[in-house]
């Protein structure tokens, strides 16, 4: 019998798990529910350091499908020196630049090709800002599966370079991600690609709710007060909701509906930012304009969803202009010695603004997600670095003697 079934966001219906993403009666997103068994700390005792170590509450049926590259486990920093710049005793970053791929992509993009694989599906895909083609692209070389990309052709060079490298067929589309993303939705539909953020979807959002599991677990099984979360599509942020929930749904965890949590946006692409301050629906971006590509998605699918959790958990959302993004990469880079891309300058600059607000209190625990590598994404901020020194060579060698 199968461990896991889709349920309906919607209207609550359920299905059997298959290669579906849509409820049959009223078309809503199609969540992972499972039988969730009753776990201890003692239950993870000698597992693999990877997100797998969890895989009771994964998608897969066996664990002969996983495709790992080795994702997961990745540093909760007691972040001492950026808290005393921001007075806060108790600030944690959770590290996703040391992943595989070096982003957090890893996480959903294994999960969905994984399960891929196992619903005998023989190509996969994505549509992508950067992170995920890359995340994407080194599973399917991993599984020895085709892949292909669609993603705008502005994105960081690097990001596109790592893609290419992992041998994925690429198509850089010439306008925004929402436009990559109807071309991706076409093609799987057409081709029987497995998009992983797309028909792929109800898996795919499964591996970043280890966010949550390997926060908990590395806090010593206790529930943080605050979450910062940097928001694109929301999905990342929805799944982290699901995590702690079904952790406590497993008896780990108690306590979880006192945590808050905060979505962090760019200002030039904050559709949730927007329709939290003016209680309103989310309303899509036409351009986004930000030098935080990776989350330049103007219409973000999980949109409605993050409003959702921020009522439910009392939480707040707030943006950052690209300077405060910028400030906010040296900050963590200066005091923590942690090199983030714009995406993790989000939630650092939006956790700064928190602070000086008293929305977080002193002795309050925060988890702050960073959720990409700098090295992807160094061109906004050469403007901004001094200029190394040139010396001579003759003059190094007279000073050694």
């Amino acid at each position: 019998m199968a461990k896991t079934r889709l349920r309906c966001r919607e209207c609550g219906t359920e299905a059997e798990p298959g290669f579906r993403y849509v409820c049959d009666e009223c078309f809503g997103p199609l969540d992972v529910a499972y039988d969730i068994p009753r776990l201890t700390p003692d239950s993870f005792d000698g597992r693999d350091q990877t997100y797998w170590r969890y895989f009771e509450l994964l998608p897969l049926e066996s664990r002969s499908s996983i495709i790992s590259i080795g994702a997961g486990m990745t540093p909760l920093v007691h972040a001492e020196r950026l808290g005393r710049e921001l007075g806060l005793d108790r600030v944690f970053i959770k590290n996703d630049s040391v992943n595989p791929s070096f982003s957090f992509k890893d996480r959903p993009a294994g999960v969905a090709v994984s399960k891929a694989g196992e619903l005998g599906i023989r190509e996969v895909g994505c549509a992508s800002t950067g992170n995920l083609a890359s995340a994407t692209a080194a599973h399917a070389a991993k599984g020895g599966l085709p892949c292909h990309i669609y993603a705008p052709r502005d994105i960081e060079t690097a990001k596109i370079a790592q893609a290419l490298s992992y041998g994925a067929d690429y198509v850089a589309v010439d306008g925004t991600y929402d436009d990559a993303n109807r071309i991706a939705a076409r093609e799987g539909d057409s081709r029987g690609y497995g998009i992983v953020n797309i028909n792929m979807r109800s898996y795919y959002v499964e591996g970043s709710k280890t966010l949550a599991f390997e926060a908990a677990e590395q806090s010593g099984w206790r529930v943080p007060d605050h979450l910062v979360v940097p928001v694109g599509s929301g999905a990342m942020l929805n799944a982290i909701c699901k995590g702690f929930e079904e952790l406590e749904s497993a008896s780990l965890l108690r306590g979880v509906s006192d945590m808050h949590v905060t979505a962090a946006q760019p200002r030039g692409c904050a559709p949730v930012v927007d329709a939290f301050r003016g209680g309103g629906p989310v309303r899509p971006v036409e351009r986004p304009d930000t030098v935080a590509k990776s989350l330049a998605i103007g219409d973000p699918g999980d949109g409605r969803y993050v409003l959702g959790r921020i009522k439910q958990y009392g939480g707040h959302a707030d943006d950052a202009t690209d300077r405060e993004i910028l400030d906010a990469i040296l900050l963590l880079a200066r005091t923590e010695g942690i090199f983030t891309e714009p995406a993790g300058g989000v939630s650092v600059a939006v956790l700064k603004k928190m602070a000086e607000q008293g929305i977080i209190k002193r002795d309050e625990t925060v988890v702050c997600y960073v959720t990409g590598n700098g090295l992807k994404a160094v061109e906004p901020l050469m403007g901004l670095l001094p200029e190394p020194r040139i010396v001579g060579a003759d003059r190094i060698r007279a000073v050694a003697r």
